[in-house]
């Protein structure tokens, strides 16, 4: 890899860190994200698993002797570890005979079945989540606001710009792919189509080698883009699927689809969230629908173009709440916070919760148009009454606001297009 040509991960900080204090580190996430990049970014020597070189002699000697994979200069990263699970007990037995911290990085793009791995590695090997791009990343956001520092309170009022809706349609149909950066959105469409049927008919089986229906799995992530930033129920997507064709598929079926969607890391559900610990709407409540990726959905559904999108103010509306919430996950999980959504028995929501590790949290609602900001504004003011412990900050996340500001009535307002961890 050419170091010269690396664009910098929110991720690389965490790698470090983690090389600092663990004998090995996996870092896991959907293919095409970047892992192998950033894994080569961070390592001395490499082993592809997955290299088709003398009939993919190296999956071959893998299966024969890990032991021989893990020979070379440290950090060693394993690519596609999982295609052989044997490696992971190698790699903890190798990290348990030395002293010596940051020995391998492993990437992976599906989690497989225990069989074939004897030890979890606790203790051994830390696992670090990683995301398509965010807007950030991608050079799309100026990073004018932290969030960080907007979940401490802090917010300093500056002009951001003009943005087109245009432009934020583009951003959800390209998607944080590494690969679309230099693409035309027209061109950089066929990504996420060919990735879900890729995944469909050839990564499902490769998990745990049981039989699934492709149809049925096609139809349940058409429900999912359907349902895309949504509390929707299993009976939900059930009754979806079973509108579109008359076929038999009972709960337990769907759930094991939807586990297999998460090992391979096509879905990000967002928990619920309560200051209670211990509440439970932590257990109760539904958690909210998301693909890792808003191209996903613009895929499943049909959405070929910006203007196809802006022609459906709705839908686009719950799209650019699933590229918002992409990235406050990424950029939270960047100094150890959880993204949350807040939904209780009155229905009263909040459409993103940013929890801090000392259980401070902030409010987020999310809005396409600037229109809609008084609404959000007037909203979060009337939730956060609820709570014993209130939110530290609130507010709206916008798609078309040209300034990042604080409102008399103390609530923030930030384009997405300025955020930055």
């Amino acid at each position: 890899m050419d170091n010269n040509t690396y664009r910098p991960r929110i991720i690389d900080s965490a790698v470090e860190q983690y090389l600092r204090a663990f004998g090995a580190v996996c870092i896991e996430g959907p293919k095409w994200c970047g892992k192998t990049w950033t894994a080569q970014k961070h390592s001395q020597s490499t082993f592809f698993v997955g290299d088709p070189a003398g009939n993919f002699q190296n999956r071959q000697l893998a299966q024969i002797d890990p032991s021989l994979v893990l020979q070379g200069r440290q950090p060693r990263l394993i690519d596609e570890w999982q295609e052989v699970p044997s490696l992971w007990d190698a790699v903890r037995f190798a990290v348990d005979q030395g002293t010596n911290k940051g020995q391998f990085i492993l990437t992976g793009s599906a989690t497989p079945s225990h069989r074939g791995v004897m030890h979890s590695g606790t203790g051994r090997i830390a696992r670090l989540r990683m995301m398509p791009m965010s807007l950030f990343e991608s050079g799309n956001s100026s990073g004018n606001v932290s969030l960080k520092n907007l979940c401490e309170g802090k917010l300093e009022n500056v002009i951001t710009g003009e943005i087109r809706l245009q432009v934020l349609a583009s951003y959800i149909l390209r998607g944080g792919w590494p690969g679309n950066l230099k693409l035309s959105t027209e061109d950089a469409l066929l990504i996420p189509a060919q990735y879900l049927d890729n995944m469909v008919t050839n990564d499902v089986a490769k998990v745990d080698d049981k039989v699934r229906d492709e149809s049925k799995m096609r139809l349940l992530l058409r429900s999912l883009a359907r349902n895309e930033s949504t509390t929707a129920t299993m009976a939900r997507l059930k009754s979806d699927m079973q509108g579109v064709e008359q076929l038999t598929i009972d709960e337990d079926t769907i759930a094991d689809y939807l586990n297999i969607f998460a090992k391979l890391f096509i879905i990000e559900n967002q928990k619920p969230f309560a200051t209670a610990i211990r509440s439970s709407l932590r257990i109760k409540q539904a958690e909210k629908r998301h693909f890792t990726d808003p191209s996903f959905a613009c895929s499943l559904l049909g959405i070929s173009d910006e203007n196809r999108l802006i022609g459906d103010l709705k839908t686009f509306g719950f799209l650019f709440e699933a590229l918002c919430e992409r990235d406050l996950r990424i950029y939270a999980q960047s100094f150890s916070a959880n993204l949350l959504h807040y939904q209780d028995y009155s229905n009263d929501e909040i459409d993103a919760v940013v929890e801090l590790p000392d259980g401070s949290w902030s409010a987020f609602e999310i809005k396409l148009g600037a229109h809609q900001i008084d609404e959000a504004a007037a909203k979060l003011l009337d939730v956060n009454k609820k709570f014993k412990h209130p939110a530290t900050t609130l507010c709206v996340i916008c798609g078309l606001s040209n300034a990042a500001y604080r409102r008399p009535d103390g609530v923030c307002v930030v384009p997405i297009t300025a955020l930055k961890p």
